[in-house]
Parts: C-alpha cells; sequence; structure tokens
C-alpha cells in the first residue's frame, strides 16, 4: 500500500512541475507575442489561472502528506503528552471537517457548472473546480490514517507535534541591530 501511496504523490509532484512549466511557457509566450509581435494567445490567461489553481491545490496536498505546512508549536510542544494528543486530534477534526467542506462545495460548483464553458478555452468549467474534488478526496484519508495512529496510541511523543522545524539554528540577536555589550571603536 505504501508504493501505491509513493507512487501517487510522485505522480502528484510531476503534476505541480507540469503545471509550473505550463504557467511559464504561456505567461512567458504571452508577453514575448505582445511585446515583440503585437499578438498574443487568448487562452494564456486562463490556462495559467487554471493550472496554478491546481498547482497549488496539489502542493497543498504534498505539504500535507510530508508535514510541511507552517505552524506554531510554541504552546503544543510545551504541553504533556495527553495534551499534545488532545491538540492533535482537535486539529485533525477540524481539518476533516474543512476537506468536507471544500470537497462538498467543489461538488457543488462542479455540478453547476459542468456545462458551463470557459470563455477563452471553451473548456468545462467543472475541470476548475476538480482541484477541490481532487484535494478533498486526497487530503481527508491522510488525516484519517494520522488521526489513526494518534488515537490507537501508534504516534511517539516527538510526533505528536506535527509541525517540522527546519531551522538549523536559532538567532538569539538582531543582526541589524548592533550588540550593546560589544563597542564599535577599538
Amino acid at each position: 500500500m505504501t508504493k501505491v501511496v509513493d507512487l501517487y504523490f510522485k505522480l502528484l509532484k510531476l503534476l505541480i512541475v507540469l503545471c509550473m512549466i505550463a504557467m511559464i511557457v504561456l505567461v512567458f509566450g504571452n508577453v514575448v507575442l505582445r511585446y515583440a509581435f503585437n499578438s498574443g494567445i487568448s487562452v494564456s490567461e486562463e490556462l495559467s489561472r487554471w493550472f496554478f489553481v491546481w498547482m497549488i491545490f496539489l502542493g497543498a496536498l504534498v505539504a500535507l502528506k510530508d508535514r510541511a505546512h507552517l505552524g506554531m508549536d510554541s504552546l503544543v510542544k510545551r504541553l504533556p503528552p495527553t495534551g499534545k494528543r488532545i491538540c492533535l486530534v482537535i486539529g485533525h477534526l477540524l481539518m476533516l471537517y474543512i476537506c468536507w467542506l471544500i470537497f462538498s462545495g467543489s461538488w457543488q460548483q462542479a455540478a453547476i457548472n459542468l456545462h458551463v464553458v470557459a470563455p477563452a478555452s471553451g473548456l468545462s468549467m467543472a475541470l476548475f473546480y476538480g482541484a477541490g474534488l481532487v484535494f478533498g478526496a486526497s487530503a481527508a484519508p491522510i488525516l484519517l490514517y494520522e488521526l489513526y495512529l494518534a488515537l490507537f496510541g501508534k504516534l511517539g511523543d516527538d510526533e505528536l507535534v506535527m509541525v517540522k522545524d527546519n531551522d538549523a539554528e536559532v538567532i538569539t540577536h538582531n543582526p541589524i541591530t548592533p550588540d550593546p555589550t560589544k563597542s564599535a571603536r577599538p
């Protein structure tokens, strides 16, 4: 099962890269055509916006799986393990509710806009709202699995705080303001 999950997230990362490349090509190509040849690609702005939305939702999924979202852990990391577990469970239940809201709202919008075509590309607007469907359907199992691990004690005490600290060292003083204990004169 882990191979399938890893393959799925490799596919998501590839799609993120392809969305970024498509955005760069469309926007840069459109700029060059407008300024150099006084013409343009009419579908460029619309498709680049769609690629951006898809890239953000897919990137949020990858960040959720890798626990790479930003967070404040200054209070939670000081709690005892039971308090950390309670905060994790409450946080995951809230995130599951938000996933449901995104999924159900995207489903309704996709159904409403199924036969509505985008002005420039002529594609169904349901494709635009599909990003929310993919996000909601993919984020919920990740959150449910982590919730299961938390509820049944399968997470260590160090894993109960799901914010990664990427800073190698903590700056103890402001580098812009000089240290008052050191003299500026020799």
